[in-house]
């Protein structure tokens, strides 16, 4: 432990005293302006900063450093954890004071820059020095709560659960803070609460004429309609799908496996274009009952039908993603000794298998609630005459009618709602155990579904799984044809404009894609592995070991899934665009927006996976001396290889299709694909459009394959149907979509 400590004081030393302590652009080694002033000039450390005069409050930051380093060799255990705990918290304080306070003309904390010696003074945005900085003095701070005796003196769970709370506040709180505050803020952001309290009880957010008149509801009230159908249907779909796949041998599961997990590989505005076209006034199908039938046209398709439509396609494998592997932990022995015992099959369902199901059901509902609550882009499309809060939220942003403060006040709408649905969940649920993986011994087989189980869930899958292939038909269709509905004469002229490579001079990539395409993937290949790992810690933080303020913790982990995208990339525009954390236009921020966007489906996968796992197989690993990081490397980990995969393939797609959180956030050298698409909607681009869209899907098809690959299966020692030796309950990984999909 005393060796770890020394570690993170030299990298504490090497980030105060070496590296750059601000943010430089363009800063390299090999620009001589920047070598010619190191160490004192703009790019110095902060000890040639303090020593020099130049930013004199940056001494006191040493001082905490110092300390730290006289008494982390001495034998008195109880005086070093003291002065780690003290020197950790005193130099975190300092730092954020200090960048908080000193910062550009008309901002910042005049009294307290004053105070540090820095009044007046203008600093730029934080670098990698003051990174290493702030993560040696956390780690410190960490160390000597483990040094006595918090979390049973295991430093690697205390500095795992600093870590998750430094991130979750600056990247969730400082952000969703800073815009929110703007609720209580006039137009000329004088503080008046009386606005917030108008803003709040508008007729146009709670009206209830719709009950009595020919007049629109509510916002707030289509919105929470829209999120608990959305919701409840997802769910229903994608637990049907995961029974099918699992526990039938229904023909054709694997093409059902890739056909449920395509619209989540799907770039925005994509389905609902896709909708249109097929049964918009003027759509495919339309028309043809028009013709044949005499089924007059009409515009069912714009509103609360079509938005629902749109989101069920589109957010139904998310449940599915959920499910299956819940579905998947079941144990067989379970049912088995109900079956013994004289129950039938639907007996065994209602009294075993349903109740073991809940907590992938929760899980699923609150993730589809939540996802409606905060999708704009099918809103947008579809909505008509039906507004939300997002797409309310969205127009008072980037509208004509630019009021921050009524967008904050839907967004707080918005938050509250999702806490509600998260509070409810964890009322279903209550304290109650759903361990089915234990360690002992498990072969037996899987029930059968009860037969009107099997009927009811088919009757809803066909449907389901057909509408999502005339869709894709229609997706692939229109990328090769000059326009979709208007001129069906075969052209590659889409892809040539998008993809185009010149081989006259080497390999030049010349398509007006392919930069935000590169882009993309680097992007997506950074974040989704990030996602997944500090999602399934968080998971096991919250699940596996006690500390104080655990709830307030897992409500953090929801609070950026329940922000709008919209107004989250609003938020980190206003938190992140001036100093002391100053990267809005590079590449970092989109990551960061990504990470912690995604972060909650892969807490939620992970919590939902170890509510399966008995604590016993910890305790066990404790008993024979390993380490809580042994632990969950050696022991937990390779049964949470479901919800591992899971939230790597979520995070991967979603940094490959999300539009709302990053709309704000691209520049011209870090482009999106889905900005793009946008880009090209907007200007009447449908061809082009779908064409790259396709090319997405295929890419992510293949990323998906080589994350399930990569990842592997989890082996529970459980044998199949018709063989006689034990084997894992699980299909071969020849189907890279299907396989992302199951897991």
């Amino acid at each position: 432990m005393r060796a770890a400590t020394k570690l993170v004081l030299l990298l504490g030393w090497l980030g105060y005293a070496v590296l750059p302590w601000y943010f430089v652009e363009g800063m390299s080694l090999t620009r001589l302006d920047w070598a010619v002033g190191y160490p004192f000039g703009k790019a110095g450390s902060a000890l040639a900063l303090g020593l020099s005069g130049q930013a004199p409050w940056l001494l006191s930051i040493g001082a905490a450093l110092l300390a730290a380093t006289a008494f982390v060799a001495s034998r008195d255990a109880a005086k070093t954890a003291r002065v780690l705990i003290w020197a950790g918290a005193a130099g975190l304080a300092l730092l954020f004071a200090q960048g908080f306070a000193i910062a550009l003309e008309g901002q910042g904390i005049p009294w307290l820059a004053a105070l540090l010696g820095g009044g007046g003074a203008v600093q730029r945005g934080m670098g990698g020095g003051a990174f290493l900085v702030v993560v040696s003095l956390l780690l410190l701070l960490c160390h000597g709560l483990a040094y006595r005796g918090i979390c049973r003196g295991d430093v690697f769970t205390t500095s795992s659960i600093g870590i998750v709370i430094l991130l979750i506040g600056l990247f969730i709180f400082y952000p969703v803070s800073t815009i929110l505050k703007s609720a209580l803020v006039d137009q000329s952001g004088a503080f008046a609460p009386s606005a917030f309290v108008a803003r709040f009880f508008d007729s146009s957010i709670w009206g209830l004429g719709c009950l009595s008149a020919n007049v629109n509801c509510g916002v707030a009230w289509n919105t929470l309609v829209l999120a608990v159908l959305c919701g409840v249907i997802t769910t229903l779909l994608g637990l049907a799908c995961a029974l099918l796949i699992l526990r039938t041998g229904m023909p054709g599961k694997r093409v059902m496996r890739a056909l449920t997990v395509l619209p989540i590989i799907t770039p925005p505005f994509v389905i609902g274009l896709a909708l249109i076209l097929l049964f918009g006034r003027a759509g495919v199908i339309s028309t043809f009952l028009y013709e044949w039938f005499d089924v007059p046209r009409s515009r069912w398709l714009y509103g609360l039908p079509g938005v629902l439509l749109a989101q069920v396609l589109a957010f139904a494998p998310i449940a599915f993603l959920v499910l299956i592997g819940v579905v998947q932990g079941i144990s067989p022995s379970l049912e088995e000794a109900s079956q013994t015992l004289g129950a039938k099959r639907w007996q065994t369902f209602r009294t075993v298998t349903w109740p073991l199901l809940k907590p992938g059901i929760a899980n699923a509902f609150l993730l589809g609630f939540v996802e409606s609550m905060a999708d704009f882009g099918n809103p947008l499309v579809l909505g008509g005459n039906f507004e939300v809060l997002s797409t309310k939220i969205f127009f008072a942003v980037v509208g004509a009618a630019y009021n921050q403060g009524q967008a904050a006040v839907l967004a707080i709408i918005l938050l509250a709602f999702t806490l509600g649905a998260f509070w409810v969940q964890q009322r279903w649920l209550g304290g109650k155990s759903y361990t089915t993986v234990t360690g002992k011994g498990d072969s037996g087989l899987p029930t059968p579904l009860p037969r009107r189980i099997t009927w009811l869930a088919a009757a809803a899958i066909v449907p389901w799984v057909a509408l999502t292939f005339v869709i894709y038909l229609v997706i692939l269709v229109g990328g090769f044809v000059k326009s979709m509905g208007r001129n069906h004469t075969p052209t590659l002229e889409h892809y040539a404009t998008g993809f185009a490579i010149d081989f006259s001079n080497g390999i030049y990539f010349q398509g007006s894609a392919w930069n935000s395409f590169f882009t993309t993937i680097k992007v997506a290949a950074i974040s989704a592995p990030l996602t997944a790992v500090i999602g399934l810690l968080t998971a096991y933080l919250l699940t596996r070991q006690k500390f104080a303020g655990r709830g307030m913790l897992e409500f953090a982990t929801m609070l950026s899934f329940a922000i709008p995208g919209t107004v989250l990339g609003v938020a980190y525009i206003l938190a992140f665009n001036v100093p002391p954390i100053e990267i809005t236009g590079t590449g970092l921020i989109l990551i960061i927006a990504f990470v912690f966007r995604n972060m909650p489906v892969g807490v939620r996968s992970g919590i939902a996976g170890l509510s399966q796992i008995d604590k016993s197989l910890d305790e066990a690993s404790t008993t024979l001396r390993a380490r809580s990081f042994t632990t969950l490397w050696r022991v937990v980990l390779p049964l949470l290889r479901p919800a591992l995969v899971s939230a790597l393939v979520y995070s991967f797609v979603r940094s490959m299709t999300a539009v709302s959180a990053v709309i704000f956030l691209v520049s011209a050298e870090y482009n999106l694909a889905t900005a793009y698409i946008v880009g090209r909607v907007e200007a009447g681009e449908f061809g082009l459009a779908i064409a790259y869209s396709s090319v997405l899907i295929v890419f992510m098809a293949f990323g998906i394959g080589l994350i399930q690959l990569g990842v592997g299966e989890r082996k529970l020692g459980r044998r199949q149907a018709g063989r006689g030796k034990a084997v894992a309950l699980s299909s071969s990984v020849s189907d890279p979509i299907s396989q992302g999909a199951a897991s």
